[in-house]
């Protein structure tokens, strides 16, 4: 039988619900300790000696604590009964690897930076015109590159979920909840993949409360 699984993080954090949709998906039972990055818990000393750089989230599972999202999800995915969310073959693997180290890389910063305009803007240290215009361009460039990568295919990285779409609803989620959204997803192929991802129940199911 499977050792607990503990979850460090708040459900308002992309990369959290990115971990909590797989969880979902897989059925699992967990527990979590919510670690609220708006109002700085993680980079409070209980919090630094789980993440020495203040992030969340972190899984502690059977005597092991796993930090960065990536890592966290290939573990789960790994260890978890049920469906894989890593393509069994080669080149779908790939695409889903791209995906991920593009939203990473480039499509995070300015897919939150579009919504936290908006949304946090105190908390973004209310930044100005500019810093939203460019994170328009950036977040529709993102999107233009995954979209590519998904090509014909139904999801991402093939005909069925994976890893590569639970990172990148959660930024999407809060695009969408402001009014520039439309300019973002004004992109080739966004749409029919955005409306798919959100009939998914573990992404109904992990929708952050705002209230």
């Amino acid at each position: 039988m499977l050792k607990d699984i503990v979850l460090y993080g708040f459900d308002g954090s992309t990369y959290v619900r990115t971990v909590r949709m797989l969880l979902a998906e897989k059925g699992a039972k967990y527990h979590q300790v919510p670690v609220n990055v708006l109002t700085g818990e993680p980079r409070q000393p209980e919090h630094l000696e789980r993440h020495p750089f203040g992030k969340v989230p972190v899984l502690d599972h059977d005597g092991m604590r796993i930090l960065e999202t990536t890592a966290i999800m290939c573990y789960l995915n790994d260890v978890l009964h049920g469906q894989s969310f890593i393509p069994g073959n080669a080149k779908d693997r790939a695409r889903m690897d791209m995906a991920i180290g593009l939203f990473n890389a480039y499509g995070y910063g300015s897919l939150i930076g579009v919504a936290g305009y908006h949304l946090f803007a105190d908390f973004m240290g209310n930044p100005d015109a500019s810093f939203l215009q460019t994170s328009i361009e950036q977040a529709r460039k993102i999107l233009t590159e995954i979209m590519k990568i998904r090509g014909d295919s139904e999801w991402i990285a093939g005909d069925k979920p994976t890893l590569a779409d639970f990172f990148l609803a959660p930024a999407c989620f809060y695009v969408s909840l402001v009014d520039d959204a439309a300019k973002v997803f004004d992109v080739d192929g966004f749409q029919p993949w955005w409306d798919r991802m959100q009939q998914l129940q573990s992404y109904r199911s992990t929708e952050p409360d705002l209230s």
